[in-house]
């Protein structure tokens, strides 16, 4: 029997990508972005940590053992661009490559083994300036500080409600410093220090974010975040008060070798650096006046992949973007989403312009579960929207839609794995996801999904009564499932459910 059945790789193909190499004083990173979407998507980060820079401060030169590797990891990181299809492909090399002496030598090295790939060598504020870029992509309205620390500078930039000012470029790099410093943690508070004060312009960041970007610092966060047992093991957008994070840097500069190994979630090939880096956080934290750090996971690579996007992409607003991107790929109606928000808004009649962007892509996301085992669809679109990779969600907000979509599910309330949400939620906003869960519940009963269906069905809050109406023959009727959940919706208000059928 002819089953038509096409070869394996026919037909089949991917959306557009882009690589970026990073090469930092400390590390050297391949990203491959799929697609030019307002939120990256990262579909391959591979790191590896060399140390190009160390002993550059004294020698002049780049690390004479680091060199062979970095030539060879470079030749890896081609060869795996090329094969998964990434056009545009480019290098960026930082402060070790242009600072040292052979810097030049090495990026000629590198050329000839990377042919047709451009390498790009930058300045310290053209650097700051892509860091900002990349860090404007997760925090749109970024307000306050940024700091981007690699191994050898300090990349400084004044953001102001989503735009730019000031920028800088110290030789305060972790890596630098400790060999400034001659590996005393009290020198390097002293050239932290005298450093940051040539930039007065620091002290706007007082009671405002500091914005933190660069493997160290994103290191300090995880360390933090294990520490405390905090129930989403996800850097960006992690937030500490200005008081917690002075504890830690405190912790970290005064612990010896052996304690900060037996420290949880401490990356042993950082080890050494943590105490420098942990310094230029707390001399930041003094100059800045900063009221609370915001760790980014966006930088650099980020801010180059922005810069490749046209203008109108950059301008969505990112958590709609990323709830419609989700719905996309795992939805079965992108039309139902528009509806939902309609027939939803009744039940909250005076929210906010947060809250009604939050309940939009509580609406985009609702049906991603869709092609799951129905058992686990609760679950499974809990964890894919707590988790997603996607830039333009803050915790609340991750914790907020996973729930929403859960409940929309109707899973088992004392399920183990709504923990994680309850926990960063707090109490009016656990009692907002409930509302919207069980009114999408309700809408995905009456309509199947399709909204031609949900178009045959209103609600309405009047007075102590949350009414749904129904037209009669547009295909939706008040079984014992319908009513069931108006109850239980109408409980969940504190109003009495009614049910009224009407001619159209």
């Amino acid at each position: 029997m002819d089953l038509h059945v096409a070869p394996a790789d026919a037909g089949l193909s991917h959306p557009p990508r882009a690589g970026i190499v990073d090469l930092g004083s400390n590390s050297v990173r391949l990203v491959v972005f799929e697609g030019w979407g307002r939120n990256p998507l990262a579909i391959f980060n591979e790191k590896a940590v060399l140390g190009l820079g160390r002993g550059l401060q004294n020698t002049g030169r780049l690390n004479d053992a680091a060199v062979p590797q970095a030539l060879t990891v470079m030749e890896r990181y081609y060869a795996v661009a090329r094969g998964m299809g990434a056009a545009p492909l480019e290098v960026l090399a930082t402060a070790a490559v242009r600072d040292a002496e052979n810097g030049p030598a090495f990026a000629a090295a590198l050329a000839e083994r990377l042919p047709g790939v451009p390498i790009r060598i930058l300045e310290g504020e053209e650097e700051a300036a892509l860091s900002a870029e990349g860090v404007l992509l997760g925090f749109s309205q970024a307000d306050g500080i940024l700091g981007d620390l690699g191994g050898g500078s300090l990349e400084l930039v004044e953001l102001s409600h989503g735009r730019t000012g000031a920028i800088a470029s110290l030789p305060l790099g972790a890596i630098r410093l400790a060999d400034r410093a001659g590996g005393e943690v009290g020198r390097a508070r002293a050239i932290a220090e005298e450093e940051l004060a040539k930039l007065p312009w620091l002290a706007h960041g007082k009671d405002r974010d500091l914005y933190l970007v660069g493997g160290a610092w994103r290191a300090l966060a995880k360390i933090h975040i294990a520490q405390t047992a905090y129930p989403l093991s996800i850097v960006h957008h992690y937030v500490l008060r200005r008081e917690e994070a002075r504890d830690l840097c405190g912790l970290i500069m005064a612990a010896t070798r052996r304690t900060l190994e037996r420290l949880p979630g401490a990356p042993a090939k950082r080890l050494q650096d943590l105490p420098f880096a942990a310094v230029a956080l707390r001399r930041l934290l003094r100059a800045t006046g900063a009221r609370r750090v915001v760790f980014s996971a966006n930088g650099l690579r980020e801010g180059w992949y922005a810069r490749q996007l046209p203008e109108r992409v950059r301008r969505e607003d990112p958590l709609l973007s990323a709830g419609r991107e989700m719905a996309g790929r795992y939805g079965r109606d992108t039309a139902l989403p528009a509806a939902l928000v309609a027939w939803t808004a009744p039940l909250f009649p005076e929210e906010s312009r947060t809250e009604a962007a939050l309940r939009k892509a509580a609406c985009w996301l609702s049906d991603i579960g869709s092609h799951d085992h129905p058992d686990y669809r609760a679950e499974q679109s809990f964890l894919r929207v707590l988790r997603q990779p996607g830039i333009g969600l803050d915790h609340h907000e991750r914790a907020f839609l996973a729930l929403v979509v859960a409940l929309r599910y109707e899973p088992e309330l004392d399920a183990p794995w709504l923990a994680a949400a309850r926990t960063l939620l707090d109490s009016i906003a656990l009692r907002r996801a409930e509302m919207l869960g069980e009114g999408l519940r309700l809408a995905y009963t009456l309509s199947g999904g399709t909204p031609s269906l949900l178009s045959g069905a209103r609600l309405a809050v009047e007075k102590e009564r949350l009414v749904l109406r129904l037209v009669e023959g547009a295909g939706v009727f008040a079984g014992d499932a319908v009513q069931r959940r108006v109850e239980s919706l109408a409980a969940t208000l504190g109003l009495r459910a009614v049910v009224e059928v009407a001619a159209d």
